[in-house]
């Protein structure tokens, strides 16, 4: 159902911990909003991680795929870009490892940031819907980032609890499912 709520993780090749880095986690930011704001992308839920991130994301036009195959593309471009052109400690090493990834996979033409694929999963119900989103937003709490999901701001927990956040989320109320 290219409608449905989906939970999709976005790993980097070699579980690079490229998201350490604010410049990194900001350029995702700024893709998911324009994601948001041209192509019709919904976010319930999300965490970035140092090397992944999970997201419960919706289509309003059916097109979930293309929007995920396109925010993966840009955000590869941006961020190779950012290496090249910002002070980076570990230029070199990174662009050898997104350059030997996608050596790979020929789909690929000078760099792969992303594992191919993201695994989605349809949440067909409430419960399963909640189970996923405490999963994302607990996943800096069990990496022992913070103690408390709201503490971390690359999360949609602190929306949950009507706090201001990063992206502009689809808040779920319990009652509706």
């Amino acid at each position: 159902d290219p409608y449905a709520k989906h939970f999709v993780t976005f790993s980097v090749v070699y579980w690079i911990d490229i998201f350490s880095r604010q410049l990194y986690r900001d350029i995702v930011i700024d893709c998911f909003k324009y994601c948001q704001d041209y192509q019709g992308l919904t976010i319930n839920g999300y965490v970035i991680m140092s090397n992944h991130i999970h997201a419960i994301l919706q289509s309003q036009n059916g097109k979930l795929s293309q929007t995920i195959t396109s925010f993966k593309k840009f955000t590869s471009a941006k961020i190779i870009n950012a290496i090249n052109e910002t002070p980076e400690s570990r230029r070199i090493w990174m662009l050898n490892q997104f350059e030997h990834a996608s050596i790979e996979h020929n789909r690929n033409s000078n760099h792969q940031v992303w594992v191919h694929g993201n695994r989605p999963m349809i949440l067909t119900t409430g419960t399963f819907f909640w189970q996923t989103l405490d999963y994302i937003h607990n996943n800096p709490v069990r990496a022992g980032i913070v103690d408390k999901p709201e503490e971390f701001v690359y999360s949609s927990a602190r929306d949950y609890l009507g706090r201001k956040g990063k992206l502009k989320i689809e808040l779920v109320e319990w009652v509706k499912w």
